[in-house]
């Protein structure tokens, strides 16, 4: 990779897309710091690449072979923004929820650190009541 933007847009595309998980350590330093920025409960998690490839293996487990649009991706020195849609099928139980097969569409941004080609760190934001309201409605028929 030859700059942070092209580090990160392969990352999203190959390993966050659920095609190629397994590739993560191509694109992740040996340790991320992960900042999950939520409201209710910010946390800071350090990810390896492999706990990278289970945690997208989650994301397909519950949401099928999913596909992933890069919707924005501005740079700035060793920052990038990324934002992104992700549309799947519920498969697999999510947050309490049995699978109802119903189309779900998550949207997501993030922030990427990166040094040397790899991914150090990441602030990232979800919408998970977004995303609850379409597995409610999901489960009761709405």
């Amino acid at each position: 990779m030859n700059n942070a933007k092209d580090t990160v847009r392969q990352f999203l595309l190959q390993v966050r897309s659920g095609l190629h998980p397994e590739r993560a350590g191509h694109f992740m330093a040996d340790l991320v710091r992960a900042h999950q920025v939520a409201s209710e409960a910010p946390e800071v998690v350090e990810r390896t690449p492999r706990q990278y490839t289970e945690h997208v293996q989650e994301m397909l487990d519950a949401y099928g072979p999913f596909t992933l649009t890069v919707d924005e991706l501005i740079a700035e020195g060793d920052r990038v923004y990324a934002r992104w849609t992700q549309d799947g099928r519920h498969v697999g139980p999510v947050g309490g929820h049995a699978p109802t097969g119903a189309r779900i569409t998550t949207m997501t941004s993030a922030v990427y650190r990166v040094e040397d080609g790899l991914i150090v760190e990441y602030w990232i934001q979800i919408d998970r009541q977004g995303t609850a309201a379409q597995l409610r409605r999901a489960a009761t028929g709405d």
